[in-house]
């Protein structure tokens, strides 16, 4: 298995999406980072995505539950499209993602906030044969609902990481399959936003969620790509145009 910084920089030298009618993401990202005094931390970063141009999202909930969504891309070409109603605040941020090593990155913001995030991946015999596993499943499967809610429970008792739901409805109402095709799991993570450490990692108490979606009570960095519902205003919770900053 190729490391995953070897990966990142291919998908990043040569993005490419998979054909289909529904709106597209491919890349990689941080499923979520808990820390122990409560803040969480996810990352998501897409080269290729159908419904603008390469952008990256800086995920923050703090310790009372509120969301605060940081991307480098206008809201309505981003996370915020999907995620919007579950959201305190939207903000546009300079964002940047450094590979340092084979398994190490930094994540820094700047813009109106200031983030530095340092991250090391580990592999393990879990995360191997789940990469294995992955490798050797037919596309098709990836996009079947009863398939990925298998998956989901498996990868719940392998990974330790809680609930995981592969499939499902975000909370502007669109349905969406996520495909974490290869993970590893964060062995190590240290983070300042704006001046507050956020302290060592560790379980935040109860599984957070955005919709169906629920945030993994681990560290977990995975590659893939995520397939949501076109809009549909008669459907769809709007984007808050007021939200954008």
């Amino acid at each position: 298995m190729a490391e995953p910084g070897d990966i990142v920089r291919r998908i990043e030298q040569t993005p490419s999406l998979p054909a289909g009618t529904k709106e597209r993401f491919s890349g990689y990202g941080v499923m979520a980072t808990p820390f122990a005094a409560g803040h969480i931390l996810c990352l998501r970063r897409f080269p290729a995505s159908s419904v603008g141009p390469a952008y990256t999202s800086v995920w923050y909930r703090d310790p009372e539950g509120a969301w605060t969504f940081f991307q480098n891309a206008p809201p309505a070409q981003a996370c915020p499209r999907y995620f919007s109603s579950a959201l305190a605040r939207i903000l546009v941020r300079d964002v940047e993602i450094v590979w340092t090593g084979a398994r190490t990155f930094s994540v820094t913001m700047s813009g109106g906030n200031e983030l530095k995030w340092d991250v090391m991946l580990a592999e393990t015999l879990v995360t191997r044969m789940m990469n294995v596993v992955g490798g050797l499943v037919p596309e098709r499967l990836w996009h079947e609902p009863a398939f990925l809610k298998m998956m989901g429970g498996v990868a719940r008792v392998a990974l330790g990481a809680g609930k995981l739901a592969m499939a499902g409805h975000a909370p502007n109402g669109q349905s969406y399959v996520a495909n974490p095709r290869l993970v590893w799991f964060i062995s190590s993570s240290q983070a300042t936003l704006d001046g507050l450490d956020l302290g060592p990692m560790g379980r935040v108490g109860a599984q957070a969620k955005l919709g169906d979606f629920w945030i993994p009570s681990r560290g977990l960095f995975a590659i893939g790509g995520a397939f949501f519902e076109p809009f549909d205003p008669a459907r769809h919770l709007p984007l808050p145009s007021e939200r954008a900053a």
